[in-house]
C-alpha cells in the first residue's frame, strides 16, 4: 500500500489533470452542476453494483469515477466563488471529529449501536443540523431504502419494538388488509395497503440484522440467473417459452433451482 506522502501526492496529480482538462478539453470545459448530475447517479449505481459482487478492481475503477465528480463539483464550486476541494475536505474533517466524540472527546461508547444513537443526538444538536427525527432522509431515496432509513431514524430516539418477533403480527395484519382491499376493488386504498405491508416487512428485515436493500437484491440476481437458464435450457431444446405451459416451465425452473444451487455450493 501507498505511504500517506504517495496518497497526497496521488490526489494532488488528480487535481491538477483535472484544473488542465477544465481548460482545454471541449466536454469538460462545459460541465455544469446540473450536466454533470445524471452522469453522478449512474456512477453512484455502478460502483453500488461492483460493492454487491465484491469485485475488487471494478471498486476501484467505479471509486475513482465517484472521486472525479467530487472533485469536479468542487472545481466548479472554486469557479463560483463559493467553496472549493479544501472546503469540502475540512468541512468534512470537522464533522466527523464533532460526531465522534467517544474518540476526540470524553464520551463513552462501547457498542455500534451507542454509537449511531449519539450521532442522532449530535445531529440534532448541530448548528446547522437537522431540526426533526427524520429531517434529515432525503426525499429523492429509492422508497425501500428510505423505509430502511426511517426506521433506524426513529429506533435511535427509542421508537421501535420491544422485541422482534413482535413485528410478525404487524406484518400478519398488513397481509390482512391487502387482501380485504383486494376484495373491496378500491385501487388506491389496495396500493396504500401493500405500501403498509412492504414497510412492516422492511422492518422486519431492519429487526433481524438484514438490510432489505441487499437481500432484495441477492434475489433479483438468483432470480435472474434461473430465468436465464430456463430460456437457455429452451433454446437447447428446441422448446418455445410462449407456447409452454406453466407446469412445463415450473419443472425446467426446478431444475434451475438445483443446477444453479449445485453451482453456488462448488465456490
Amino acid at each position: 500500500m501507498h505511504t500517506r506522502e504517495e496518497k497526497l501526492e496521488a490526489f494532488g496529480r488528480m487535481l491538477d489533470v483535472l484544473d488542465e482538462l477544465r481548460v482545454k478539453c471541449p466536454w469538460d470545459a462545459k460541465q455544469t452542476n446540473e450536466s454533470l448530475r445524471p452522469n453522478t447517479i449512474e456512477e453512484t449505481f455502478e460502483l453500488a453494483e461492483a460493492l454487491s459482487r465484491d469485485d475488487a478492481m471494478n471498486i476501484k475503477k467505479e471509486l475513482g469515477d465517484v472521486l472525479l465528480h467530487i472533485a469536479f463539483y468542487s472545481k466548479i464550486g472554486s469557479e463560483k466563488g463559493d467553496f472549493d476541494i479544501a472546503d469540502v475536505c475540512n468541512a468534512l474533517t470537522d464533522k466527523l471529529i464533532f460526531r465522534h466524540p467517544h474518540v476526540f472527546g470524553e464520551v463513552k461508547a462501547d457498542s455500534a449501536q451507542q454509537v449511531i444513537e449519539n450521532w442522532e443526538q449530535i445531529k440534532l444538536r448541530e448548528k446547522d443540523g437537522n431540526k426533526t427525527v427524520l429531517g434529515g432522509v432525503p426525499s429523492a431515496l429509492p422508497a425501500l431504502i428510505k423505509a430502511n432509513r426511517i426506521q433506524e431514524k426513529v429506533r435511535n430516539v427509542g421508537f421501535d419494538w420491544e422485541e422482534p418477533s413482535q413485528i410478525w403480527d404487524k406484518v400478519q395484519e398488513e397481509i390482512a388488509e391487502v387482501k380485504a382491499e383486494i376484495e373491496s376493488g378500491d385501487k388506491r386504498a389496495l396500493e396504500m395497503e401493500f405500501g403498509d405491508l412492504l414497510f412492516a416487512v422492511v422492518n422486519a428485515a431492519r429487526l433481524y440484522d438484514v438490510n432489505p436493500e441487499n437481500a432484495l437484491e441477492r434475489t433479483n440476481k438468483k432470480f435472474i440467473a434461473r430465468f436465464n437458464y430456463l430460456e437457455q435450457a429452451c433454446r437447447e431444446r428446441g422448446l418455445n417459452l410462449r407456447e409452454m405451459s406453466l407446469a412445463e416451465m415450473d419443472a425446467i425452473w426446478d431444475e434451475a433451482k438445483r443446477a444453479l444451487h449445485d453451482s453456488d455450493s462448488e465456490k
